[in-house]
């Protein structure tokens, strides 16, 4: 494992999630997009395992993130609310059972709109009852917690009226990122962990993205004044988070 210290509150492990040293009982909030097992082009990481194998992955890795959360600990799960690669799959449910049964507790589901309602993903039989398809255009935000959904200890909030008025409505409308910008198959915008940290976090604490990728949580770490650390197993995706990390950083020193 390599660990890459970006200013004084956030770091990047290099590697493999499973087996990252990350203190027990120390995590706030885990924010994450996990692999969608969607066929992509991860670099190391293999998107296209068979589903079975895909939701026992998904189990490993979300015991070892109750492990990490605080009593008082939330998670952010991105995923698509149902698949149709390799067969049609209702991922969201599944992930939510899994997580479920490996002892967090299921709090509430937000629903993000990207606005791109002219993606489809299938059809079915075209203009037929024979065997139409019916595939939202949209992906989940399941939010879970460890033992206790309140807080259990003081801290200070940063949210805005207008903004809790508004992400605490079940519709999050906003666009997705581009990939192609990014340098990732798959990144998400700063937005969505941005809206996590400040809706589920206190300013001082720390957050986890057990998968990083292009970096994006930790972004919004560092725009918000949380701690961060982000795991992430591909080399190439380590490079990009880092480049962005110390833009934000530099543009906040800028700015400060």
């Amino acid at each position: 494992m390599i660990r890459h210290y970006l200013g004084d509150f956030l770091l990047i492990i290099e590697g493999d999630f499973l087996r990252a040293r990350i203190s027990p009982d120390s995590i706030n909030l885990i924010v994450t997009s996990p692999p969608y097992n969607l066929e992509k082009s991860y670099g190391v990481h293999d998107d296209a395992l068979e589903y079975e194998e895909y939701l026992e992955f998904s189990e490993k890795w979300l015991k070892k993130a109750l492990r990490l959360l605080k009593p008082d600990g939330r998670l952010c799960l991105n995923i698509p609310l149902d698949t149709n690669k390799m067969g049609l799959r209702p991922v969201y449910a599944d992930l939510v059972g899994i997580a479920q049964d490996v002892g967090f507790k299921y709090a509430f589901s937000i629903v993000w709109n990207e606005g791109n309602i002219s993606r489809r993903t299938a059809w079915g039989s075209w203009l037929s009852a024979s065997a139409p398809y019916v595939i939202s255009p949209v992906e989940m935000i399941g939010v879970f917690y460890k033992d206790s959904w309140k807080r259990l200890g003081p801290g200070e909030s940063d949210i805005t009226k207008a903004e809790f008025m508004d992400w605490t409505l079940g519709i999050w409308r906003f666009s997705g990122e581009s990939a192609k910008k990014i340098g990732h198959p798959a990144p998400f915008p700063v937005e969505l962990p941005l809206r996590c940290i400040k809706l589920f976090t206190y300013k001082g604490d720390l957050v986890l993205d057990p998968f990083l990728g292009s970096g994006s949580t930790l972004v919004a770490c560092a725009r918000t004044g949380r701690k961060g650390i982000g795991v992430e197993i591909d080399p190439q995706y380590v490079r990009i988070a880092k480049d962005r990390l110390l833009k934000e950083l530099s543009e906040n020193l800028l700015q400060g």
